[in-house]
């Protein structure tokens, strides 16, 4: 079972835009990473942290059969990702950040189907709307502007 359409979409504009957000001369950790703890952060304060926990560990699960590197990840008892390794971080860097390429990406990208899994619990608990204004808070309008609902409606 893969994740929904949409939700690929928009973990996958999520990622994309933390990659070019990450395009420093300091090193920084993955864009995977840096969408997920902006994640943690942001509902962490809404659901708590175990309620996070919760959330992301069964992300995982349902994430697992769809990519294995993500085998060797965990979620820690406070929601930290753990054991990102060098597999995903390869596939990152083919995520293709020019907008005219955007809806293509590898087959088998693991920090996009964690993060689209992840994503859709959050709505299925919480409804669209609610998602969509939790992830504006912490991702700027313009990661929003062009992505459409599942209902036809500018999100």
């Amino acid at each position: 079972m893969t994740a929904a359409p949409g939700m690929r979409d928009l973990a996958h504009r999520l990622l994309t835009y933390e990659a070019v957000a990450g395009k420093t001369p300091e090193p920084m950790e993955s864009a995977t990473l840096r969408v997920y703890e902006k994640l943690r952060q942001s509902l962490g304060e809404f659901v708590g942290v175990a309620g996070f926990q919760s959330l992301a560990s069964r992300a995982l699960t349902l994430a697992r059969p769809d990519s294995p590197n993500l085998s060797a990840v965990r979620v820690s008892a406070d929601g930290a990702l753990q054991g990102l390794g060098q597999g995903l971080d390869e596939i990152e860097q083919q995520i293709d950040i020019d907008k005219d390429r955007a809806d293509e990406s590898p087959a088998d990208d693991g920090g996009i189907i964690l993060i689209a899994r992840l994503l859709g619990l959050l709505r299925i608990f919480l409804g669209e709307a609610l998602t969509l204004s939790l992830l504006r808070n912490a991702w700027p309008g313009e990661v929003f502007d062009d992505r459409n609902s599942a209902h036809g409606r500018k999100a």
